[in-house]
């Protein structure tokens, strides 16, 4: 557990990190506010303790700036001159704590504890909403600008959009982010990736059967159109569903109702749907494989996601991004990559895409040292 230490007096700062390191912590020190922010954004700490009155920059001040930077880490305030109000406004800033002097070692202590099942909190929510609601995109290039401003202007409506693009370009996160975006957002957000449910099992799965209404139907269950009604349904891979699934996902969509498997009888959905394809599907129509009405009522707005291999410069965002992401998920402490190194990944082909990225990423931190460097790119990349 990383700590920082701001104060002006010296005698505070050496005190009290001797005690603390003496406790197994890991402890900096800063004799000022300027120094103090100049550190956390060079650095994470999971807490930091920080005096009120210092000259240059106070510590309501340095409070307000690590507000405004959105660190994570716990500040504890500390004064010798605090009284209630003092304490009020500290915790109103977003301060964690308030510690009056002299500092009392007991209370630090106990402060420290809960400060740290506060940062791992702060943590595991942040890993649990990007896996419920997925992540922000990643990138500054050309055309990731472009679909973020696609999404922005798209999302709010209920435009049906189509997203095209090869395997493992990020398809999956342009509908989350069409979802989070929208006035939906609250409701249920359905995936369904249609290349893994067997043919025979799809119109089931999106429609839902009554009970009896085949052998293995031994009670009634709702479709995903049904899951997903008020909200977003993300059919994935749709160049691969059956003629017979897109006549009734075409009724849906033209009609806005449904009926079960076994049933006549129509229940009215409120759906908006997103789909995605790695398939080129005018070919898929002059195929025959692919309706072509079904088409056109699908690509009011066509979004096409490039491939990693079209964005490179955004290679060293998103490997920075894994790192971070998977250190945090996992625990390992977390590595850099020489410039040498990053520039290999950047030179390097991706037909996997940020998938494969991500993969290779994961690879080089478990079997590299300290620093991840050009040698360990070309034995376990190349």
């Amino acid at each position: 557990m990383k700590i920082l230490i701001i104060d002006d007096e010296r005698s505070i700062r050496n005190s009290l990190k001797e005690i603390l390191a003496d406790e197994g912590y890991d402890v900096d020190t800063a004799e000022n506010g300027v120094q103090g922010c100049s550190m956390v954004e060079k650095e994470k700490y999971d807490v930091v303790f920080c005096d009120i009155k210092m000259p240059e920059m106070d510590g309501m001040e340095v409070l307000d700036r690590f507000t405004a930077m959105g660190i994570d880490a716990a500040v504890v305030m500390i004064s010798g001159h605090g009284d209630i109000d003092t304490a009020v406004e500290c915790i109103k800033k977003g301060a964690f704590d308030f510690i009056q002097k002299p500092l009392d070692l007991n209370r630090i202590l106990i402060t420290i504890k809960n400060a740290k099942d506060k940062v791992h909190l702060v943590k595991e929510t942040r890993i649990l909403k990007k896996k419920v609601y997925g992540q922000q995109m990643i990138g500054e290039s050309e055309p990731i600008r472009h679909i973020k401003e696609m999404i922005d202007k798209v999302a709010p409506t209920d435009a049906r959009v189509l997203i095209i693009g090869s395997n493992g370009t990020g398809k999956e996160l342009v509908a989350r982010n069409l979802h989070q975006k929208s006035r939906r957002s609250s409701m249920p957000y359905i995936e369904v990736n249609c290349a893994a449910i067997p043919s025979e099992l799809i119109e089931s799965e999106l429609f839902g059967h009554e009970k009896g209404s085949f052998t293995s139907a031994i009670k009634q269950h709702k479709g995903k159109f049904e899951q997903a009604d008020g909200g977003t349904l993300f059919l994935d891979e749709i160049g691969d569903m059956s003629l017979a699934a897109q006549a009734k996902v075409l009724r849906v969509l033209q009609e806005k109702k449904l009926s079960r498997v076994g049933s006549d009888k129509d229940i009215v959905v409120d759906v908006r749907v997103v789909a995605a394809t790695n398939k080129n599907l005018k070919e898929e129509i002059a195929k025959g494989t692919f309706r072509e009405d079904l088409y056109h009522r699908l690509s009011v707005i066509v979004i096409n996601v490039p491939t990693l291999d079209e964005r490179k410069d955004d290679i060293p965002l998103l490997v920075d991004h894994f790192i971070e992401q998977i250190c945090a998920e996992t625990g390992m402490p977390s590595r850099k990559l020489e410039p040498d190194a990053m520039q290999l990944l950047v030179n390097k082909t991706w037909t996997g895409n940020i998938r494969e990225l991500r993969n290779v990423v994961e690879r080089l931190l478990i079997l590299s040292g300290d620093k991840i460097t050009a040698a360990d790119v070309k034995a376990y990349v190349y």
